[in-house]
């Protein structure tokens, strides 16, 4: 079992590891679809496709819908209906994964410094956590757009690290995709994977993350045990 005893902040992703947002993404996916007379995607389609980011997920729903590789100039056209449809669905279907509340409570309480880490845009990510009320748990929050570069890239956990003045070694990410664990990798802090998220249909454990959790919960026995 790997040594989390110089843990002094933790980094979560936020779709796929504390929020199913899935069940939105999709609606507002098929509904983008939709307006451009195109196939619909199935639920677990969009499942498959979540985790680089909201213009990687048009890209592939595109791709799907129109079966060939999708043109640049159709794509960022496409952009602001997607946006526009998940701001109408943000927060209808979505919901938290079990033990997230409790989990957070106690890792809050027991000192930690905790911040969102996520690849979805800034401008969607705020009123998810204050719709689920999480947002008085998070000292810091970055969204796929806050930065130059996002997941798979270590820049939004470098820019943590520097805002926070810690070592690499006092950081730890949480995440469902190898995004999160390469992202970490690549910053040399240590990574939990869950095992419930987004991954391509992948285990997370082929990722090689220091630890797996099968549940939210199970993270507390990692970090106040030692």
């Amino acid at each position: 079992m790997t040594n989390f005893d110089r843990i002094r902040a933790i980094a979560f992703d936020l779709d796929g590891t504390l929020v199913d947002s899935v069940p939105d993404l999709a609606a507002a996916t098929n509904a983008t679809l939709l307006e451009l007379a195109l196939p619909q995607a199935s639920e677990e389609q969009v499942r498959g496709w979540v985790g680089n980011g909201a213009r990687m997920l048009i890209h592939r729903a595109l791709s799907f819908a129109l079966a060939k590789e999708v043109d640049e100039t159709l794509l960022t056209d496409t952009m602001p209906k997607f946006m526009r449809h998940y701001g109408e669905y943000l927060e209808k279907y979505s919901r938290l994964y079990p033990n997230v509340l409790s989990t957070l409570t106690t890792l809050k309480q027991a000192g930690y410094r905790l911040a969102v880490v996520t690849n979805k845009p800034y401008r969607f990510t705020i009123p998810l956590l204050e719709a689920f009320g999480l947002s008085d748990f998070f000292d810091y929050v970055l969204g796929g757009d806050s930065l130059a570069r996002m997941k798979p890239d270590p820049l939004p956990l470098n820019h943590l690290l520097q805002q926070w003045q810690i070592q690499p070694q006092q950081l730890l990410m949480i995440g469902d995709s190898k995004n999160d664990i390469l992202a970490a990798k690549s910053a040399n802090v240590a990574v939990i994977g869950l095992t419930y998220g987004y991954n391509y249909g992948e285990h997370i454990s082929l990722s090689e993350p220091n630890e797996v959790c099968d549940d939210f919960g199970q993270i507390s026995r990692f970090l106040l045990t030692q």
